[in-house]
């Protein structure tokens, strides 16, 4: 958010397109840069380095204690980050949850959210301080280690970056959406990080390749599995961009007696445990893996999912997998490498470049540091020659304080460097200073006026003098690290040993969560292959009931339905079928067996099942046979054969095969069997002709299959000619006819009246 001083006056004379383009063009940069990319040099997004700053400035150090977390937020809007409350709220909330932040910044005390995906309390039930490892990125704040410049008001100051003793920007990762542009950073292990860094100072020219010896890959604060490939990892890390798969970390349990369960204990980065375990609960209310029979949460303070295979004999790896691959228990994390890089010019760079804008930054820090700590010697050194001078000459320092209008300026302008009437007793000593034109400084002269009066113990005169000589050492080992580049990361790799054993796997959380592992290449097994083969028998009513009886029982079996309802289909089947739904709406649904109710009670709608609109009405139901043909027809008269293969939906909402408009309606969906098709109509008259007149597609409205002048199509079958054509008469007999010349014609005819004793209802069976 720009401020609205900062805004340009409208020029109603300029033209549109430019004045967008400037106003654009600077909203992108301010998000850019103020909003959504960290800067490489502590890893930190404005809000969150605002909110670290403003704890510091409250004083809630990682051994102190709470504030209230409306407080802390309260203060950050109205000193640093004009935006709302619950922005910053939310950002503070997020570097308190262990399961989003590998290393939190922020203490939290109250509900901060949890894992599942609640919210956190609000502002004014929770209290927060900082940890331990957000003090190592403030640490050398004070000693002028980095700039600061005026917050959005002018009347505060505000750190520009901070001085970060460890890469934050990979141990804590980070993601953002800016204009035009996006960041997506896992985290990492601070003590491999402190190790990677360690070996680019001794080798600046090391190969990004070589720093994956020390930073494998990410180290997830949900810890998981990483299954990437070597080779795309050290791909990803060469080039800022790629991806990582992460899997759950999960283990058999045995039961005892043959059984077990699988027990999830880690999840992935980023997945909200109640939506994971709602998508696993869908999956085995669709069944869509049968194998699959159930799952639970329970979890407490760990994580702790149950999942229940179908039987003892499935595979629990062959679970996994599908599990895997149809849910949230793998995940892919994308890696976008886009940084700020010197806090100003976004760029997507290697894992090498990062570490190494990072320890430039140490470097800078360090000589920062080091210049400050300088000037703070030079000042305690003038002050302690000043406190050398007065105990040398104590009593004419007394007599001028006692007795002078002005002491400070008599003070200065006292000549120090005559014979003084007391000197100190050590045989040793050598006065430090000059008995030559001596005079006090301003800085002196202060200091000596605000001296307390028991700093005159004989004690406190050596005191000074060892101080003063440790002060110069101290300043000649400064000067030298100042002027020797070698020094410099000598003494930040000290730096950096230290916070690698500070933060290490000896400290709590600081061990290594993420693994990896290769992942195990499991075919895909078709369904039938993980249901126990069984024969049933299944039965649709008319008003479209179905069920599955157990066992293959005679068809003629009268069945109970429910008032007003009948028998339509009933056919043997076997539960490792697939069943194809053929609807007027000239779309085929597929439905598994196994899937379908028991036969001890009335059955289930099958619109429950499958997404049959209400208008539209099942034509047929028959058990998926992939190598076989279809000839499908509507009352039109027009309609193709289709490769049954060509059929099978993987979705509830069907598969579009036969294209029909307005009250026409699929009405024929029959097997292919024959080399010959005859089609019948509504006008009783008979056409024969041969199959390869009719196209084979995939979809489509068809071609005509006879023509007529009035009604329409009312059946249509296929046969062989050789043998005939065979229709039930009136009385129930099978009839066939074989002379079939006076019926042949050309597809699209109007074809001859049917022979005598055809079926009044104009069926062929």
């Amino acid at each position: 958010m720009n401020d609205v001083s900062d805004t340009k006056p409208v020029d109603l004379s300029e033209p549109l397109r430019r004045a967008l383009g400037e106003r654009y063009l600077t909203y992108a940069l301010s998000t850019i840069m103020h909003r959504a990319l960290p800067d490489a040099r502590d890893g930190l997004k404005p809000v969150h380095r605002r909110i670290l700053y403003a704890m510091r400035e409250l004083r809630l150090s990682s051994t102190g204690g709470f504030r209230k977390s409306a407080k802390i937020s309260g203060d950050v809007m109205g000193n640093y980050h004009p935006h709302g409350d619950a922005a910053i709220y939310d950002a503070m909330a997020r570097l308190a949850q262990d399961f989003n932040v590998r290393y939190p910044l922020v203490d939290g005390q109250g509900n901060f959210g949890n894992i599942d995906g609640d919210n956190p309390a609000a502002s004014r039930y929770t209290e927060a301080r900082m940890t331990a490892v957000a003090e190592a990125m403030l640490e050398g704040l004070n000693e002028n280690a980095v700039d600061f410049r005026e917050n959005y008001d002018g009347t505060l100051t505000e750190p520009v970056v901070l001085p970060a003793q460890f890469p934050n920007l990979l141990a804590n990762g980070s993601s953002g959406i800016a204009v035009g542009m996006a960041t997506n950073i896992p985290p990492h292990n601070i003590a491999e990080l402190c190790d990677a860094c360690i070996h680019l100072i001794k080798t600046p020219d090391a190969r990004d390749d070589t720093l994956l010896k020390y930073v494998p890959g990410p180290d997830f604060p949900t810890g998981g599995v990483i299954v990437e490939p070597p080779e795309n990892i050290a791909q990803a890390y060469r080039t800022g961009k790629g991806g990582f798969r992460l899997r759950c970390r999960w283990e058999v349990e045995d039961l005892g007696r043959g059984q077990w369960q699988i027990v999830v204990t880690e999840i992935p980065y980023q997945v909200q445990k109640s939506k994971l375990i709602e998508k696993i609960a869908e999956l085995i209310q669709t069944k869509k893996i049968p194998i699959l029979a159930d799952v639970r949460d329970e979890s407490a303070d760990d994580i702790r999912m149950i999942i229940e295979p179908r039987s003892r004999s499935v595979d629990p790896d062959v679970l996994m997998g599908m599990l895997f691959r149809n849910c949230d228990l793998e995940v892919r994390f994308s890696l976008n490498m886009n940084v700020l890089i010197d806090g100003v010019t976004p760029k997507v760079c290697s894992m090498k470049e990062v570490l190494q804008a990072f320890l430039d930054h140490r470097q800078e820090v360090l000589q920062r540091r080091s210049t400050h700590r300088l000037e703070k010697i030079d000042h305690r050194l003038e002050v302690l020659e000043g406190f050398i001078i007065a105990f040398l000459n104590l009593d004419r320092v007394i007599d001028i304080i006692r007795y002078d209008d002005d002491p400070k300026a008599a003070l200065m302008a006292e000549d120090w460097g005559r014979d003084h009437p007391r000197a100190l007793n050590e045989a040793d000593y050598v006065p430090p200073v000059s008995t030559d034109d001596v005079t006090l400084t301003e800085v002196q002269a202060e200091a000596i006026l605000n001296m307390r009066l028991r700093s005159l113990r004989r004690l406190e005169e050596m005191e000074l003098v060892r101080e003063q000589e440790a002060l110069m050492e101290e300043r000649a080992g400064l000067e030298d690290l100042l002027e020797n580049p070698g020094l410099q990361w000598a003494s930040i790799t000290e730096q950096l040993r230290a916070t690698k054993k500070q933060f290490g796997k000896d400290w709590d959380g600081g061990a290594r969560r993420t693994t990896f592992s290769e992942a195990a290449v499991i075919e895909d097994v078709p369904i039938e292959a993980m249901i126990d083969r069984e024969p049933i028998t299944v039965v649709c009513s008319q008003m479209g009931w179905v069920r599955a009886m157990t066992g293959h029982i005679d068809l003629g079996r009268e069945l109970k339905f429910k008032d007003g309802d009948g028998p339509r289909f009933i056919f043997h089947a076997e539960t490792t079928d697939r069943l194809l739904v053929f609807g007027s709406n000239g779309r085929f649904y597929t439905v598994s067996a196994s899937s379908l109710p028991g036969g001890r009670g009335m059955g289930e709608p099958l619109r429950l099942m499958i997404d049959l609109p209400n208008e539209a009405e099942i034509v047929t139901i028959l058990t998926h046979a992939p190598d076989r043909k279809l000839l499908v027809a509507s009352s039109a008269g027009d309609g193709f054969v289709v490769p049954e293969a060509d059929v099978v939906a993987q979705t509830r909402t069907g598969k579009q095969v036969l294209n029909v408009r307005g009250d026409t309606r699929a009405m024929i969906c029959k097997p292919v069997n024959g080399d010959t098709v005859a089609v019948v109509g509504e006008n009783r008259k008979v056409l024969v002709f041969p199959l390869e007149d009719l196209p084979e597609m995939g979809r489509g409205k068809g071609v005509r299959l006879q023509k007529y002048k009035d009604g329409g199509l009312s059946d249509a079958t296929t046969f062989m000619r050789a043998e005939g054509l065979s229709w039930l008469d009136p009385a129930g007999r099978t009839r066939s006819e074989t002379d079939l010349a006076e019926w042949t014609g050309k597809r699209a005819t109007a074809g001859r009246m049917a022979p005598r004793g055809f079926p009044r209802d104009n069926k062929f069976t």
